[in-house]
C-alpha cells in the first residue's frame, strides 16, 4: 500500500510537470494574435517555447504511462468512460504539434499565418478540456460497479464482495462529464495558462512584444486569481471531504494572489511572477489529487461505487520494479530539462528571427525527391 501511494504522489507530480511547463506553452500560443502584431513578432513569440514545447510533451507521456503501468484499473476506467475528451485532447495536441513544426517548412507569411491561426485555436481547446477532466476528478463521475459476466450493476453494499469478478464504469455518458462546476474548471485552467504564458513571453522576450505581453499579464492574473479561486472553493466545500486538501489550496491561492501583484505595473517583477504563478500552479494540482484521496476516481452515485487506491493498484513487484527504474531515470530527465532551460534562458528579440528556411512554394515540384537533386 506505501508503494501505492508513493505512485500515486508521483504522477500528480508527474501532472504538474506537464501542466508547469505546457501551461506557459499553450499560454503563448493562445496569446499570438494579442501580443505578436506582425509575422516578424508571432515568429519571435514562438521562438520563446520552440526549444522546449517537444521536451515537455514528454511529461504528459510519462504520466499517461505511469497510471498505466501502476494502476491499470484507474488507466482502463478513465480512458473508456472519457474516450471522446481525450481523443478530442490528442487530436488538438496533434494539430498544435503538426502547427509548430511545419510553420518554418514553406517561406511564405501565409503559410506561417494558418499554422499559427491553428496553434492558437488548439491552444485555447487543449486547456479547457483538461480543465473539465480534472474537474471531474474532483466532482466525481457516473461511475458504478458492473458484473462482468453478466452485466448488471453490483448494488452498493455488495461491491466489495464482488469486485474479483466486477468492473468499474462510467454508465453516465459524455455529457454527464459538462456541469457547471467542470466548465468553471476548463475556463479556470484556461485562465491559468493564458497568464502563465503571458508571464513567461514577458520574461522571455525584447521589445515591443514584451511589453504587450506585461500588459495583458496584469489583468489576466487577476482574472485568473477570481475564477480559480471561485473553482477551488467551490470544489472544497461541495465535493471535497479530506480536511488535508486545504493546505495545497491554500498555497495554491496564496501564490496567484502575489503572482497577481507582481504582474502589476506598480510592482512588476516578471521573474518573481512567473515562479508564483509556477508555484500556484502546483498547488492547484496538489489540490485536486489531495481532494480525491483515498480515491483515484470517485463515483458521483454512491462513495461505494469510487475506484480506490488500493483497487487500482498494480501488484507490489510491478511497482517495486518500477520505483526502482523511476529512481536511475527521472534524475536524468530533470538533469536534462535543467540543462535546456539554463542553455536556452536569453531572451528573444526581433532580430533573432530568420525567414531565410524552409522551401519556396512556387519552387516545389510536386512528384519529385529531393534526394534526386
Amino acid at each position: 500500500m506505501t508503494l501505492s501511494i508513493l505512485w500515486f504522489v508521483l504522477i500528480a507530480v508527474l501532472w504538474t510537470a506537464y501542466l508547469v511547463t505546457e501551461g506557459f506553452d499553450f499560454g503563448v500560443g493562445a496569446l499570438l494574435p494579442f501580443v505578436a502584431k506582425n509575422d516578424e513578432e508571432r515568429t519571435q513569440a514562438v521562438r520563446t517555447i520552440g526549444p522546449h514545447w517537444d521536451g515537455n510533451e514528454v511529461w504528459l507521456l510519462t504520466a499517461g504511462g505511469a497510471t498505466f503501468a501502476a494502476f491499470p484499473e484507474w488507466y482502463a476506467t478513465m480512458f473508456s468512460g472519457m474516450y471522446l475528451p481525450l481523443f478530442l485532447i490528442l487530436f488538438a495536441l496533434i494539430i498544435r504539434i503538426s502547427a509548430l513544426e511545419w510553420r518554418s517548412k514553406i517561406a511564405t507569411v501565409a503559410w506561417r499565418a494558418r499554422w499559427d491561426m491553428l496553434h492558437t485555436f488548439t491552444a485555447w481547446l487543449v486547456p479547457i478540456l483538461l480543465g473539465v477532466a480534472f474537474a471531474n476528478f474532483v466532482q466525481g463521475m457516473k461511475i458504478e460497479v458492473m458484473d462482468v459476466k453478466s452485466g448488471e450493476i453490483i448494488a452498493p453494499n455488495a461491491v466489495a464482495d464482488s469486485l474479483a469478478t466486477a468492473t468499474h464504469q462510467l454508465t453516465g455518458g459524455f455529457f454527464s462529464l459538462l456541469t457547471p462546476f467542470t466548465i468553471l474548471g476548463g475556463v479556470a485552467i484556461l485562465l491559468v495558462c493564458l497568464a502563465h504564458g503571458a508571464q513567461f513571453l514577458a520574461l522571455k522576450t525584447e521589445g515591443d512584444v514584451r511589453e504587450r505581453a506585461n500588459g495583458i499579464a496584469a489583468p489576466l492574473t487577476v482574472m485568473a486569481t477570481l475564477v480559480a479561486a471561485a473553482f477551488l472553493l467551490w470544489g472544497q466545500f461541495v465535493y471535497t471531504t479530506n480536511i488535508l486538501a486545504w493546505i495545497p489550496l491554500l498555497v495554491a491561492a496564496l501564490a496567484i494572489i502575489a503572482s497577481a501583484a507582481f504582474s502589476q505595473k506598480a510592482m512588476r517583477r516578471e521573474g518573481v511572477s512567473f515562479t508564483l504563478s509556477t508555484l500556484a500552479i502546483a498547488g492547484a494540482v496538489a489540490w485536486v489529487f489531495a481532494s480525491m484521496a483515498p480515491a483515484v476516481q470517485k463515483s458521483s452515485i454512491d462513495p461505494a461505487y469510487s475506484l480506490t487506491i488500493e483497487q487500482a493498484s498494480s501488484s507490489a513487484s510491478t511497482l517495486q520494479v518500477m520505483t526502482i527504474v523511476a529512481l536511475c531515470l527521472v534524475p536524468v530527465v530533470l538533469a536534462y530539462t535543467a540543462w535546456s532551460y539554463w542553455t536556452f534562458r536569453k531572451r528573444v528579440s526581433v532580430s533573432d528571427v530568420d525567414h531565410n528556411t524552409g522551401l519556396l512554394f512556387d519552387k516545389i515540384r510536386l512528384g519529385e525527391s529531393f534526394l534526386a537533386g
